[in-house]
Parts: structure tokens; sequence; C-alpha cells
């Protein structure tokens, strides 16, 4: 056997200086490997480091599609951001949703006033969406409900509600602006001008209650009341509506802050709404009853506050404060 087939591969033999050529190419990388795999872990190649610091910069100018989809998520819930893992509704949902009996599945039938509130709600909505707003305040025109409401023409893509689309449609579509009291009045139907009944928005409870339904919170029913059969929407989804109570009833006690202008706009419109449609009491009625007075007063308090004053300090909530005015005069 050739003495160097013991250290040389088999493959270089008999080809002379060529061969001898080749086998100390192969000693070298054999070299090399050895050194590489010597290395230390922690340790790497230059090459290697180069590599990999050129990467994490290409990395770093890449935003993950997870981080742009979170980036969205907080910019829809700016407004509520503790709860931008839980089902968004609107503030007529919220209301409706408060005022419906969970087995049942209908509103109180002495409550009168959940229709008005659920159409102050509507316009409380689209200002926050940023879709109408009061007019300026001037000499002639300083008090809330003599300040006529406008439409900001910032998109005339459709909101996704049809209820925000269809209120937008009729105050697009009137001749002269109309204040707060009178567009809830006329969105009710109250009205005695036949020529403004067109501006009337009809079952409004029973398309909140089916987008409701949508959502997967309520579900329908029939049920017999001797004389008629009436459709009902029994609550599926009770964790959600615990959700929302427990949300104004913290508002209330843990996080009260004393000042209206420090809670959360969404919170504040909320119970306006409440207390204007009269489901109020089913927020509180859970309540301990020492939380439950403290709950009350501190409600009370609030919506004492003097609308006027209350919308000239914070602009960006003179809606909501325009609402309570209408119902305050009522």
């Amino acid at each position: 056997m050739h003495p160097l087939s013991l250290i040389m591969p088999p493959w270089s033999l008999g080809f002379g200086s060529r061969g001898l050529a080749l086998s100390s190419v192969v000693f070298r990388n054999r070299a090399d490997l050895g050194s590489l795999c010597a290395q230390p872990e922690g340790e790497m190649t230059t090459l290697t480091h180069r590599g990999r610091r050129a990467e994490a910069g290409r990395n770093s100018d890449k935003k993950p599609d997870s981080e742009e989809d979170a980036a969205v998520d907080r910019d829809l819930n700016d407004d509520d951001p503790d709860n931008s893992k839980d089902i968004r509704l609107t503030l007529m949902e919220e209301v409706l949703l408060l005022g419906l009996k969970d087995k049942e599945g209908y509103t109180s039938f002495w409550n009168e006033c959940i229709s008005s509130g659920l159409r102050g709600g509507i316009l409380i909505e689209l200002a926050l969406r940023g879709r109408i707003c009061l007019e300026p305040c001037c000499i002639r025109k300083r008090r809330l409900l003599d300040r006529k409401v406008k439409v900001l023409l910032k998109s005339d893509a459709p909101t996704g509600d049809v209820l925000l689309d269809e209120t937008l449609r009729h105050i697009k579509a009137t001749e002269s602006a109309e204040t707060v009291q009178t567009w809830i009045d006329l969105l009710t139907g109250e009205t005695w001008n036949p020529f403004k009944l067109q501006y009337q928005l009809r079952n409004v409870r029973e398309r909140i209650a089916k987008a409701l339904v949508e959502k997967g919170i309520l579900t329908t029913e029939k049920q017999n009341f001797l004389l008629f059969d009436m459709t009902t929407h029994p609550v599926s989804n009770a964790t959600e509506k615990q959700r929302l109570v427990k949300k104004l009833q913290e508002s209330m006690l843990e996080r009260w802050v004393n000042d209206p202008h420090r809670m959360d706009r969404r919170t504040l419109a909320l119970l306006v709404l409440a207390h204007s449609s009269d489901v109020l009491e089913n927020v509180f009625a859970s309540l301990a009853d020492d939380k439950y007075d403290v709950a009350m007063n501190r409600t009370k308090d609030l919506l004492d506050m003097d609308p006027e004053v209350e919308a000239a300090k914070a602009r960006g909530a003179e809606m909501i404060w325009a609402v309570l005015a209408a119902f305050n005069k009522s």
C-alpha cells in the first residue's frame, strides 16, 4: 500500500504532482474546518458576524405585519384603551343592551324615554367619529341649544352603520340647519310639520337589536302575548353585557376622578345617554347598598353640572353636553 494512502484521499493517488497539490488544498480546508470547530460556542467568524448584523439591519427597517395590525387596533381604540380585545359597540347598541331584559329580550313597556335617548346617541356617535359638530359659538348664538348641527365634509365614505349613514343623509338633505333638540325630535318623529316626517328613523330598536344579533350578543325568538306575537332578542352573550355594566360601575367607584373632562368621552356619553334613556338603574342595581348610594350620588352630581359651562371647557365633548341640555329641557 502506498504510504500516502493513509493520509490522502483515494482519488488523489496516481496523479503525481497534481494529486499532491489537491491533497494540500484538502489539508488546508480540513485545518480551517478544525480551527472553526475548535472555536468557543459564543464566538463567530467575522463574515458570519457581518452577515447577521446586516440581516438585523434589514429586519429593523421592515415592520412586521403583527406590529402594523397592533398599531391600527390602538388607533381604533383610543377612546376606550382598556377594551381593545372586546367587541366594539356603538353608543346606541350599548344603551339598548343596558335596557334589555336578559331572558325576556325586550325593554320595559313603561320606558318612554329610550326612543329619544337612542336618537341622541346617534348624534353623539356621529360627533365622536368626526362626522358632525355644532356650529361655532358667536355673540348671537352662545347657548348650546341655539347652535345648529352641521356636517363635517372630511369624508363621504359610509360609517359602516346604517342608522348613522341614514342620519347623515337627513342632516345633509335639510335646506336649513337645525339644532340638537330639533334633530332629536325629527329623528323620533315628534313634529307637527308633515313635510318633516320624512326625517323620522323607523324601527330603530329592531335594527339595533339585529346588529347585536349579528355580533353574537343577542339571539332572536318569538314570544306570544295572548293577542299578538312579538319578536324578542334575549341576551346570548352575558359576558359582554357584564363587561359594559362593570365599566360604568368602576367609572363611578374605583376609577372616579371627580372631573368630567378627565373621563373617557365614550364613558361620559354612555352615562348621559343611560340617564336620558331611563336605564341607569339597571347599571347600579347589582351593587351593595353603600356602593349603590355612592354611585348614584356621584352620577347625580355629574349630570347636574351646567352643560353650558362644561361644554366651554372641552371642545371635543360639546355634542355630549348639548344632548344632555336638550333632555334636561324636555
